[in-house]
């Protein structure tokens, strides 16, 4: 009798469990990304470093050796600088002027704002077009026919007329920065507001300040900044001394001590310090307001 074979099923290889794709490792990208932040941190602190340090040299050591270090540490620059009555009298014109520019560039800029972003009404976007046309003339462009509008004012060599332009200048960006805070309120707080029996004007005391305070704060470094930095506009308004602001009695002082090199630099380090500060202090409002500004 024929006997019949049959074959055994074939087995199905086992499945492999999947591979996972190979991760490359991070370790490099992150040592090159940490590296040229800090190539760029170093190059940008490099000069104000070589400024402070140079205050404290002596005119000979920076004569024979301009990048070193302080051999023998020269306080007297800076002690002279601080004892004297012009430096402060140019740090007061300074924080006078750049505190009336942010209160007036605040409180404008608020009142504007809320009328855009809360309102309707015809023309608000032409109103809104020519805030933001302001970004394009810089002080740079307008500084002649500003110098003969302030002249005629007879706003020349006051503090006033350094405060007004630098008010008009800086309101298209407060405005620009604070319409997308107001505008995010929910309509709803203002309906129970008014429910409530609070007026308009009464909203914004009581409600629109408050929920603004992240771009208001923001507004408020920028203004502040950009007025202690101003060094054109006063060039051009100020002509006595006694009305110097910082920057400008920078230059004034380094033309008249140019043969001083290191009290130069003791002056220039003292002068830039304020600001420095300040903005370092307070950077992170000024990222959190513009974030919030761009999430609304």
């Amino acid at each position: 009798m024929a006997q019949t074979l049959t074959l055994a099923p074939r087995r199905r290889p086992a499945s492999r469990p999947p591979t996972r794709p190979r991760t490359v490792p991070h370790s490099r990208s992150t040592f090159i990304v940490y590296f040229v932040a800090l190539v760029l941190v170093g190059l940008m602190l490099a000069p104000v470093a070589y400024i402070i340090l140079g205050g404290f040299r002596s005119n000979s050591e920076i004569t024979v050796d301009p990048s070193g270090l302080p051999v023998v540490w020269q306080w007297s620059n800076y002690a002279d600088v601080l004892t004297s009555g012009v430096f402060w009298g140019q740090v007061a014109n300074s924080a006078v002027a750049a505190v009336a520019t942010t209160v007036f560039v605040v409180a404008l800029g608020l009142m504007a704002a809320f009328a855009l972003s809360r309102y309707s009404f015809r023309g608000r976007g032409a109103v809104y077009a020519l805030f933001t046309a302001g970004l394009m003339f810089p002080m740079t462009v307008a500084i002649t026919p500003l110098y003969i509008l302030v002249r005629n004012l007879g706003l020349m060599n006051s503090l006033a007329g350094v405060i007004v332009p630098q008010i008009a200048f800086a309101l298209p960006m407060t405005i620009i920065i604070l319409v997308p805070f107001l505008a995010a309120i929910p309509n709803e707080i203002q309906e129970a507001a008014a429910i409530d029996g609070c007026s308009r004007l009464g909203f914004f005391w009581r409600m629109v300040i408050r929920l603004a305070v992240p771009g208001v704060i923001t507004v408020s470094i920028l203004a502040f900044i950009g007025s202690w930095n101003s060094y054109m506009l006063p060039l051009f308004i100020l002509n006595d001394e006694a009305a110097y602001t910082l920057p400008l009695g920078t230059q004034a002082f380094a033309s008249q001590y140019a043969v001083d090199t290191a009290k130069v630099l003791a002056f220039t380090s003292l002068s830039m310090i304020p600001a420095l500060l300040f903005f370092s202090l307070f950077e992170r409002r000024i990222v959190g307001g513009l974030t919030g500004a761009v999430k609304g």
